[in-house]
């Protein structure tokens, strides 16, 4: 490999990634998109009726609210950190995405969370008998 070629590899991905590719600005808020997803998906999982009575709904419900909570914050920081507005490539609705993902995400996480408390064994319901 030639000196010359090192050298203009970084030049040569910096053109590549300004054409249109994922940018640096569109990379974070992609990255939290996909944690808010990954969120409502394990969120649902920990609701299911087979999960339940589950050893590891707990944790489901543990990790779908952290991610949940991690895709929102990251959204919106980068969200209010962003200049300009949507399609200028800078990932805002990427963020607005990551938001809303990260959102439902923790929803289903705490619904989880507090179904697990109340059918926990000694624990009394709230209801009315």
């Amino acid at each position: 490999m030639s000196v010359r070629l090192l050298l203009a590899a970084p030049d040569t991905a910096y053109v590549l990634l300004a054409a249109g590719g994922l940018g640096a600005g569109r990379t974070v808020p992609t990255v939290a998109a996909v944690l808010g997803l990954i969120s409502v998906v394990v969120g649902g999982l920990a609701l299911s009726r087979r999960a339940r009575r589950s050893p590891t709904n707990r944790t489901r419900a543990v990790v779908a609210t952290a991610l949940g909570l991690i895709s929102v914050v990251v959204g919106g920081l980068h969200a209010a950190n962003s200049a300009g507005g949507l399609g200028t490539g800078n990932g805002l609705a990427g963020a607005v995405v990551a938001m809303a993902l990260g959102l439902v995400g923790l929803v289903l996480g705490g619904l989880a969370l507090r179904r697990r408390t109340e059918a926990a064994p000694g624990h009394e319901s709230r209801r009315a008998p």
